[in-house]
């Protein structure tokens, strides 16, 4: 069970100690794609699609943000942080896809990425909410960290 970082040597689930590791300035970023059909693309305006519910991406950042926040309470054994930043970028990428980026950092024992993922993933299924009015067939396609530096060794994917 040594590859697992939150198992111990009987294969109990347990929070990582990191009472020992170093503060370092951590950061990461995590994308989601979200693919929108045709009805829903149309109603993109100045950057933006606006429903009854108001501002669909400015609501999606919003709610990126707060559920990056709360990770820790999200997802077992992932150490609470207080976040230093997290930003979140909304655009359509040539595909005419939604591409959502999740920055985090924080100077901490303990790295941001799950924050990132976890910002990324709600800002995409907030989209989805305020969207499936217009239609059920959204996609969210994919959510994947892009970078992450600042602990044990640093990952960058190539893109």
């Amino acid at each position: 069970m040594d590859d697992f970082s939150h198992l111990d040597n009987e294969g109990r689930p347990l929070m990582v100690d990191v009472s020992e590791k170093k503060v370092t300035q951590r950061t990461a970023i995590a994308r989601s794609i979200v693919a929108l059909p045709g009805e829903v693309l149309e109603k993109l305006t100045n950057g933006d699609i606006q429903t009854k519910k108001g501002s669909v991406f400015q609501t999606a950042i919003i709610a990126g943000i707060m559920a990056a926040k709360k990770t820790g309470e999200l997802i077992p054994l992932c150490h609470p942080l207080g976040l230093d930043n997290c930003t979140i970028q909304i655009h359509l990428n040539n595909e005419n896809e939604v591409t959502i980026d999740c920055t985090t950092s924080i100077l901490a024992k303990t790295g941001v990425e799950m924050e990132a993922l976890v910002g990324a993933s709600m800002a995409a299924l907030t989209i989805y909410d305020m969207c499936k009015a217009l239609s059920h067939d959204i996609i969210i396609k994919e959510t994947k960290l892009i970078k992450k530096t600042g602990g044990k060794r640093d990952f960058e994917r190539q893109l």
